[in-house]
């Protein structure tokens, strides 16, 4: 039996929004952990799909799902950027919680297995969608003990160090992005919100594990490191800096993440 994938939809105030949950054979051994990832900014979750593959062929059961405003996933519109900066974080809940209820559907083992107390939920994304799954760290709902971060393309600028993103070049690429998203949630809002919310995140006690690759220019050559270094007090952060995962290919982080889960004993 293959791995079996099911269109699904979340909730988002008054809108729906996609989601693809991947559930892995039984007929393979099953892992210590179910995923929740999402997607970069102006992106959608096929940008991301061969995470979900990689991990489900290794028995983790896991869910995708498209941000808001996001019109290659959802047509579907952001009308308030604070809502939007608010309520997209809360989707890794709800989208937990779907997955969950998915996986009961399949079957009584598969739901026995992946609600076990042994089973650790990995929260992740690329990029925006992993300093959301970050945001989403900051309650209570998931417990330091049962949960792992992973983080694809996210980092912090060096200090007074021209970001790329105020470069002249990344501007002119910009005319297109903006037209990819609702209009509340723009590049000329988005990117200054990303920046100042990263320094004012509030973790603590929590696994956090960063893959962004040598050639990441969005990133720069030592932002994750940067990023690290401003969370270790309080958590526990590591770093991988594999040598081809460029900020506009994602996908490719699917075998690094694959085996940073299975050296934490995760699959």
């Amino acid at each position: 039996m293959s791995i079996k994938i099911i269109k699904s939809k979340l909730s988002y105030l008054d809108q729906t929004i996609n989601a693809m949950v991947f559930i892995p054979s039984e007929d393979r051994p099953l892992a210590k952990s179910i995923a929740v990832f999402t997607h970069g900014y102006t992106s959608h979750k096929a940008s991301i799909l061969s995470w979900c593959t990689r991990l489900a062929e290794e028995g983790v059961a896991n869910i995708v799902f498209d941000l808001p405003g996001h019109y290659l996933g959802s047509y579907n519109e952001v009308s308030n950027f604070e809502m939007f900066t608010s309520e997209a974080p809360k989707l890794f809940i709800q989208a937990k919680g779907h997955l969950e209820e998915v996986i009961g559907e399949q079957s009584l083992e598969l739901q026995k297995h992946f609600t076990s107390i042994h089973i650790k939920t990995v929260l992740g994304g690329h990029s925006l969608g992993a300093l959301l799954s970050l945001i989403a760290l900051e309650g209570d709902f998931f417990s330091p003990e049962r949960t792992q971060s992973v983080c694809v393309g996210l980092g912090m600028p060096p200090e007074g160090v021209t970001h790329i993103f105020d470069t002249p070049f990344y501007k002119s690429t910009l005319n297109v992005r903006r037209q990819l998203v609702s209009s509340a949630i723009s590049p000329e809002k988005i990117f200054p919100w990303i920046k100042e919310r990263k320094e004012k995140l509030k973790l603590s006690g929590r696994r956090i594990h960063f893959i962004t690759g040598s050639d990441d220019v969005v990133v720069g050559k030592e932002g994750s490191e940067i990023m690290r270094d401003y969370l270790i007090k309080d958590n526990e952060v590591t770093v991988d800096r594999p040598n081809k995962i460029p900020h506009h290919m994602p996908e490719l982080a699917a075998p690094h993440i694959k085996k940073y889960l299975k050296d934490q004993g995760l699959i």
